[in-house]
């Protein structure tokens, strides 16, 4: 936990391993979003042992933050999941929650004072365990065949402004342009540059692909969600791959 931050309360979950990790250990951060509707239910949920989940820091509607578990116990969190040559990200990763309703109950955009919060426990967090930019994650990245969160209105551009996580270099007018442009597109090439950006992508199991661009669409792309790669699409992943 970090010290310098005064504000934090403590609600423990018994939903952690038992067993401390290494400092060394944490490579990741992952954003979520609870999926829940209102804050005493995600919590009951996050603190319901038969519930199996938890997450190092919760984030509620006011933007207070709650510490759940500490950093060094393993949150359960991102459940079966995969990022570069990591599997299993709960012992590789501190989670963090994001109080918002989520798709299943009237998804909304995130609130400023939730949004200050995050990026400040999120500078600590870096600091602490020397996280690179490019290992601050959202749940849809790490497992984009059941996840959405936290959600095409989560704000990574703002979030990449401030310092953190990876946004794409690619100017507003060229994105319009490209957008919808879906004639000679090299898939092939495209899933590559997911593959070495992050994304576990098996280009044999067809029906799988049309989810990953959907994940990438919601933290890259996020005017246009529809599974489907166009130029603009293929851009920013090549931008993406020369930013890291």
């Amino acid at each position: 936990m970090p010290k310098n931050d005064e504000k934090m309360s403590t609600n423990y979950s018994l939903n952690f391993d038992i067993r401390k990790r290494s400092k060394k250990n944490i490579k990741y951060i992952v954003y979520h979003y609870t999926g829940m509707k209102n804050d005493k239910m995600a919590i009951k949920r996050l603190t319901n042992f038969n519930s199996k989940v938890s997450c190092h820091y919760y984030i509620d509607r006011k933007g207070s933050l709650t510490c759940m578990v500490p950093d060094l116990y393993i949150a359960w969190h991102a459940g079966k999941s995969k990022w570069k040559n990591d599997k299993l990200l709960n012992k590789t990763s501190i989670g963090i929650e994001i109080s918002n309703p989520g798709h299943e109950n009237g998804y909304e955009s995130f609130k400023k004072k939730q949004l200050k919060c995050l990026i400040k426990i999120t500078k600590l967090l870096i600091k602490k365990y020397s996280i690179k930019k490019q290992n601050i994650l959202g749940h849809s990245d790490i497992a984009p065949l059941r996840k959405k969160d936290p959600g095409e209105k989560f704000p990574w551009k703002f979030i990449a402004n401030n310092k953190i996580g990876l946004w794409h270099k690619i100017n507003l007018r060229k994105c319009k342009i490209l957008r919808g442009k879906y004639l000679n597109i090299e898939s092939r090439i495209f899933f590559e540059k997911l593959k070495k950006f992050g994304y576990s992508v098996n280009t044999s199991k067809k029906n799988e692909l049309k989810k990953i661009v959907t994940s990438f669409q919601r933290r890259f792309r996020p005017e246009l969600i529809d599974g489907k790669i166009d130029r603009e699409c293929f851009e920013i992943a090549k931008s993406l791959i020369s930013s890291k």
